[in-house]
């Protein structure tokens, strides 16, 4: 069957049963999405792959580092944790045994903004993995025993990153380039929140912020739709919370990038540089330029920085480019790791490219196989269920709706040379650039004037 003939379809349930088909085309081949709303406000998007024998499914909390106090740094990766030290039917080492005896896989991460449970299972064992996740996710006890013993888990953890220069570097940076920002904070929090935090603390922290209309469902691969979900909602809809806490909860304002040098002296073999400039939030019209823009500058082996820096002058091993989008803002972070004498001419080198990439723009050449690039990470990204899953939800939390495969490879390929020169100029901004180094380097080293444009 051909791309022309598959035609896709997904269709938008709202509370009372209307139900309106919209038909999607698209590369997608043999696949097709759907998104239905529970009558208490959980959204659930589903794509259905039927040529594979698996099933992933996730719960996305819109609810992360960002929407914690000054007195609850860590908590939501605190209470991601604990959610799998056992609930009312199951005990911790119940939930190991039971996705063990499945063949499969469960998990759950934190970002800024979110905090994820997922699951991967073959396709026949769907309803068990609903309601193994829907139990983790609802009735976990927060035993106090357990939480003293995850506390130390979480101690450790935050000493993990401490030890490893690169996570190091990039939390010292977050917290200097988004600084007084919740953004900005480690995900992890600090070891004075995580030594004094209690269960009434959690509890509190979970009716304040958990509501149904902030809970995304994800499910992608081989399963049957309808079974599917009489399953989640018979899991998920009854979900009521008590009082209106939450009601009241308003993010704080959007995060503002800040510029200046930060020197961490710290006895290493390297120095780990950091360079960050503003982004875009995650659904900006220019989004595609930018993400463009860095993975020409930064986001590969043919990429400039790593031409230039690595592969024609061999200051560095590492050199990259990330750019982190949130809600309303983002920042764009070049990383590199040097030894201690080639620091600033590493820093120099990737002033000397972005300037250039700004004066005179990248030539269209360049642009295409960029684009060729991107469009590749992305289509090899979503060649299984875990990444298509996580699309789904992604889609849903930042636009409110399913993104096709084909809208965004054409979007890729509406890029511009010119698109791309200005997002550079735009964002690409030397007065509120900021640096943190981490290693045997004085603060002498790198001065301000180093960030001088001609």
């Amino acid at each position: 069957m051909n791309a022309c003939a598959a035609r896709a379809r997904l269709s938008f349930r709202f509370p009372g049963g209307r139900s309106v088909p919209t038909p999607v085309s698209g590369i997608e081949t043999m696949a097709w999405t759907r998104k239905i709303v529970l009558d208490n406000g959980v959204r659930v998007v589903m794509e259905r792959m039927p040529s594979l024998k698996s099933v992933a499914m996730s719960v996305w909390e819109n609810v992360g580092t960002r929407d914690e106090g000054p007195r609850q740094k860590g908590f939501a990766h605190f209470l991601e944790h604990m959610m799998f030290k056992g609930t009312r039917r199951r005990s911790a080492a119940q939930i190991s045994h039971e996705i063990d005896s499945l063949g499969g896989e469960m998990n759950a991460f934190t970002t800024h903004e979110t905090t994820t449970l997922y699951i991967k299972v073959l396709d026949q064992q769907i309803g068990q993995a609903i309601d193994l996740l829907a139990d983790v996710f609802y009735h976990s006890r927060f035993d106090r025993k357990e939480i003293e013993r995850e506390k130390q888990v979480v101690l450790e953890e935050i000493r993990m990153v401490r030890d490893d220069p690169e996570d190091f570097v990039q939390e010292l940076h977050a917290k200097q380039v988004l600084r007084g920002h919740p953004l900005g904070r480690s995900i992890l929090g600090d070891q004075a929140t995580m030594k004094r935090i209690q269960r009434r603390d959690l509890l509190h922290y979970l009716d304040q912020h958990y509501r149904p209309e902030k809970t995304v469902i994800a499910v992608a691969g081989n399963f049957e739709v309808k079974k599917v979900e009489v399953l989640i909602n018979a899991a998920f809809g009854k979900w009521a919370p008590v009082g209106s806490q939450g009601n009241g909860v308003q993010r704080q304002k959007p995060p503002h990038v800040r510029g200046g040098i930060m020197v961490h002296q710290k006895r290493l073999e390297q120095v780990h540089l950091c360079m960050g400039f503003k982004g875009l939030p995650v659904a900006h019209p220019a989004r595609y330029a930018a993400y463009t823009l860095n993975a020409l500058l930064g986001g590969g082996m043919s990429s400039r920085l790593f031409q230039e820096v690595r592969e024609k002058r061999g200051l560095a091993y590492t050199i990259c480019s990330q750019l982190s989008s949130f809600s309303d803002g983002g920042v764009l972070t070049i990383y590199a790791a040097s030894g201690a004498k080639e620091a600033t001419s590493v820093v120099d080198l990737v002033c000397r490219e972005i300037k250039k990439l700004q004066k005179r723009g990248p030539v269209p050449q360049e642009v295409e196989r960029t684009k060729n690039q991107l469009k590749g990470t992305v289509m090899l990204g979503l060649e299984g269920t875990y990444g298509r899953m996580n699309k789904l939800a992604k889609d849903e939390l930042a636009q409110g709706r399913y993104v096709s495969l084909q809208e965004l490879v054409s979007a890729i390929d509406r890029v511009s040379v010119q698109d791309i020169q200005e997002i550079g100029r735009e964002i690409l901004d030397f007065g509120a650039m900021s640096m943190t180094a981490l290693g045997p380097v004085n603060p002498e080293t790198f001065q301000e004037n180093i960030f001088a444009q001609p």
